[in-house]
């Protein structure tokens, strides 16, 4: 990924500034409770009264918004996060943990945009919005927080379309506020990945997750969540034959079926994404494990001609795609692009030949100006032996 950039993408590589907040965030909050130590014992009343408030069942997180000085996260303004509730744990999730959250996302005029409970995902995952994702790793578990969130960490300059609720759909450019309870965090090893079930889980959310922002046109972060479905779908690269790094896995050959074919499918999202930013040599790669395993995949082959198209092989792309028609007959795209692409052919042998043409043209005219001195040469010649 690190080759592969697009500006379309509304998320950025902050893991940097995110270590570096956390390290912030949690000196400003020793500080804090240094401060207001004396405070919380004698109000251990009103920490009760909170408590009871906080709803763990139900769609709704009801909490007072407590006196907490607010935290504003990158210095500009544009995340800043709250107390609401302190935990009395100091376990914070790290990248990549498991954790369970409950959340309410709001727009400033206090309409529900977005809502969650008891929603498991993995940190820095994408699962959430960018703001989420970056202050999930500040909270201790059992806190309860208000992050108010720029547009440019949240749904950016698209917003997100509610078809179920139109008043409930996010405008351009809009500033979310979300209401956020951490309630779990856990730190997978290989054993709690070794079941069928989770791996399948867990690889279908990562891809139907990407799915999400491929039709954002969020294609860099469409493809680390791509990937990150390929890991728990396993990782041998579409061979079915090929053995784990770890450990063997016992998996039924049902189930090694099923996990290929939902590999497969994610290779060739995958290999799609990438050709939507023209990273063609890795879409190759991409496409290639489909072909492998299934030669006569009509998607794979018309991906395929697709890249050598990018990549200027426009007499292969033909061939590919005719291939990828036999096997998908009723395909109006394929159709569509194949007769593009046999324009652009004969394009491109009409260019050829007159391209030969004009070089034919310039070498008889550099003959005819060499034999010209030639023959003036040999006219001389004669005269002076007479």
């Amino acid at each position: 990924m690190d080759t592969e950039k697009s500006s379309s993408s509304s998320f950025e590589d902050l893991s940097n500034i995110n270590e570096l907040e956390t390290k912030s965030a949690q000196v400003k909050e020793l500080v804090v409770k240094g401060e207001k130590k004396d405070t919380f014992q004698v109000g251990a009343k009103n920490e009760q009264y909170h408590q009871e408030n906080i709803k763990h069942e139900g769609s709704e997180i009801g909490v007072s918004i407590g006196d907490e000085e607010p935290c504003d996260v990158l210095g500009n303004g544009q995340l800043v996060k709250r107390v609401i509730k302190q935990s009395q744990l100091s376990t914070r999730p790290a990248r990549g943990d498991l954790v369970t959250v409950t959340f309410k996302g709001r727009m400033p005029n206090g309409i529900v945009v977005e809502e969650k409970e008891n929603y498991q995902i993995h940190v820095g995952d994408y699962e959430v919005v960018q703001g989420l994702d970056m202050v999930i790793p500040l909270m201790n578990v059992g806190e309860v927080a208000e992050v108010t969130i720029d547009a440019r960490f949240a749904y950016g300059s698209l917003g997100l379309k509610n078809d179920e609720n139109e008043n409930a759909s996010v405008p351009a450019d809009s500033t979310l506020i979300y209401e956020v309870h951490l309630q779990d965090c856990k730190s997978e090893d290989f054993s709690d990945l070794k079941s069928f079930e989770i791996r399948r889980k867990y690889g279908t959310r990562k891809k139907e997750r990407a799915n999400f922002w491929y039709n954002r046109s969020e294609y860099n972060t469409a493809i680390q969540l791509y990937r990150r479905a390929l890991e728990f779908l396993d990782d041998r690269d579409g061979d079915p034959d090929s053995m784990f790094d770890k450990e063997d896995l016992e998996f039924s050959n049902s189930d090694l079926q099923t996990l290929l074919e939902d590999r497969l499918i994610v290779y060739n999202n995958l290999a799609m994404a990438q050709i939507k930013i023209s990273a063609f040599d890795a879409a190759l790669k991409s496409v290639e494990n489909v072909l492998r395993c299934q030669p006569s995949n009509s998607k794979a082959l018309y991906r395929k001609g697709r890249i050598l198209e990018g990549k200027g092989d426009t007499k292969g792309a033909i061939n590919l795609l005719q291939k990828a028609a036999t096997f998908e007959p009723d395909s109006k795209a394929i159709q569509q692009d194949l007769a593009k692409l046999i324009i652009k052919a004969r394009r491109e042998e009409h260019n050829e030949k007159e391209m030969y043409q004009k070089m034919l043209g310039q070498a008889k005219k550099l003959e005819q100006k060499h034999k010209q001195p030639q023959k003036q040469q040999n006219i001389e010649s004669s005269k002076t032996t007479k």
